[in-house]
């Protein structure tokens, strides 16, 4: 009896494998490092057969640690990063970098080699750009495949087969060429509703009026609900599966995590716009879920069917969280690795350190955390962060107060997020938290303290790969809708409510990170060409 389902994460750094029971008990869960690439500034790359491999390993190593057998499991789901693969016509890897390595085919999300071209598919009129806030981003895949075409064309000529990420792994698992509408929709372009159609009007005001034979994109996307098909027999060798398993459509990773978040994590139930989901990872998802369609400025979507069935989904959030605090303790003498068990090792040390100084801990320190650009509730990637108050002090509580002030900052830029997001999403009460270090309790109370909402913490569950999970088991047909396997593979929660003494302290640290913004827009307008006259400084003082 097939009673088991495989999920499949993959994030910036690794690929994760979960196995779950039909119930939702996790049965096991692996994770496997990916390797990535930066020959040059803002160009991030990665290797999409090294990717495949990692899920391949991550797999096998959950069946063996579940004892699982693979005649067992019913169904399999991936979700990845938008990150874009790119393949010739006849599906093998084409070396994107500048290196020419051969085997550097994906152009990794956080990637922000095409801000050029971002501009210009921001310049050209079209209905299309107010379901992203008025303004494509940079880590979208319209504006990198104009890249592609206009700095190597002969590369573009060879391609036959681009993929996001989630449906280059679905691909490689069936060889079919469906393609998700959580992908196709959030990254691509193609209309909100499921199944979606492809924006060819736009396309070809931008120039790429031969992308679809180009990626060798589909005339609609695939909706959640239906199976894309059963594994290949190459592909289930290489899993460690049979052909029988089945495979569902791919997700976007942070929509993995808000499906298994809100439809199985239990909690008090309030109407959708008294609630937010946050995915935290190298970078932060604010997702809303609605009945109808909201776009606003900062903000992705709606699109509908993207993550919940019949559901609108909207999207905003941090461009550098994890990746912000990994480059904290990659810089200071007393960081060491950024692992996440060294991170842990940091939260436990600061949590004494203000159980016995209080709030003010790491002050006079401030921090606008906005190293890789923002993308809400402005898109700009070509935004900095700004550290201040240091002093020269090396020591390893120097890392503590500095590293402290950094989680605060980034907490306080999520109320900032939530402030600005569009008044018909509704002010959220409640704060659905998952994935990167959401699971210490002194982040998440903080992140309640931040926002002014009740946060709920997955106790002993992975909510991105149980939603995952989750999805895969509605497309096989193990249960007929999202709200009926929701109810069956149900999961603790742990509620961090809002600390009335904390959250006062906060509001100066609010008024901070405004402050800090401030700042950076009187500096970087006294370091534009041609500002020297003092009377310009001093109307910009």
């Amino acid at each position: 009896m097939r009673e088991h389902l495989l999920a499949v994460d993959v994030g910036t750094g690794s690929a994760r494998a979960g196995i779950f029971d039909l119930s939702g008990r996790q049965l096991a869960r692996c994770v496997v490092p990916i390797s990535v690439h930066s020959p040059l500034p803002k160009h991030m790359e990665q290797d999409s057969e090294e990717i495949w491999a990692a899920v391949c390993a991550a797999v096998k190593a959950a069946l063996a640690e579940s004892g699982v057998e693979p005649h067992t499991v019913l169904a399999i789901g991936f979700d990845a990063t938008c990150s874009l693969v790119v393949r010739d016509r006849n599906g093998k890897p084409l070396a994107i970098s500048h290196e020419d390595r051969p085997g550097l085919d994906t152009i990794l999300w956080m990637d922000h080699r095409a801000i050029a071209e971002t501009d210009l598919c921001n310049a050209i009129a079209d209905p299309l750009l107010e379901r992203f806030g008025g303004r494509l981003s940079v880590e979208m895949q319209i504006p990198k495949l104009l890249w592609l075409k206009t700095h190597r064309p002969d590369l573009w000529a060879a391609c036959g087969q681009i993929f996001d990420l989630c449906d280059y792994l679905t691909w490689r698992a069936t060889g079919s060429n469906k393609r998700s509408h959580s992908a196709l929709a959030s990254k691509w372009g193609y209309t909100p509703e499921a199944p979606g159609s492809p924006p060819i009007d736009y396309l070809k005001k931008i120039g790429l009026g031969d992308l679809i034979e180009r990626a060798g994109l589909p005339p609609q996307s695939e909706p959640p609900g239906q199976a894309i098909g059963r594994l290949s027999k190459i592909s289930a060798d290489e899993l460690g599966l049979d052909e029988g398993c089945i495979v569902a459509p791919g997700l976007i990773d942070a929509y993995a995590g808000t499906l298994g978040l809100t439809a199985a994590g239990i909690r008090p139930e309030v109407p959708l716009t008294a609630e937010a989901v946050l995915i935290a990872g190298t970078s932060s998802c604010i997702v809303r879920l609605s009945r109808e369609p909201i776009s606003g400025t900062g903000c992705w979507g709606g699109f509908r069917d993207a993550a919940v069935a019949e559901l609108w989904l909207t999207e905003a959030g941090q461009s550098a969280s994890g990746a912000f605090l990994d480059h904290i303790v990659s810089l200071h003498p007393f960081g060491g690795i950024p692992a996440k068990a060294r991170h842990r090792a940091i939260l436990d040390a600061i949590a004494e350190h203000l159980a016995a100084e209080g709030p003010d801990f790491g002050l006079p320190i401030s921090v606008l955390p906005d190293l890789h650009g923002t993308r809400s509730p402005v898109s700009d990637p070509l935004l900095t962060g700004i550290i201040a108050g240091m002093d020269l002090d090396r020591s390893e509580l120097s890392l503590l107060r500095l590293y402290w002030r950094s989680c605060v900052a980034l907490a306080c830029s999520i109320r900032h997020i939530l402030d600005h997001q569009p008044r018909r999403a509704g002010a959220p009460r409640q704060l659905l938290l998952a994935g990167g270090l959401a699971d210490h309790p002194l982040l998440a109370q903080l992140y309640a303290d931040a926002t002014g909402c009740d946060v709920f913490v997955p106790a002993e569950c992975d909510a991105v790969l149980l939603g995952c999970a989750l999805h895969a088991a509605v497309a096989a047909g193990a249960f007929p809708t999202t709200t009926e396997a929701g109810a069956q593979m149900r999961f603790a929660m742990a509620h961090f409510p809002v600390s009335a003494a904390r959250q006062a302290a906060l509001s100066r640290d609010h008024a901070l990170l405004k402050a800090m913004m401030r700042h950076r827009d009187e500096l970087a307008l006294l370091a534009s060409p041609g500002v020297s006259e003092p009377s310009v400084i001093s109307r910009a003082i």
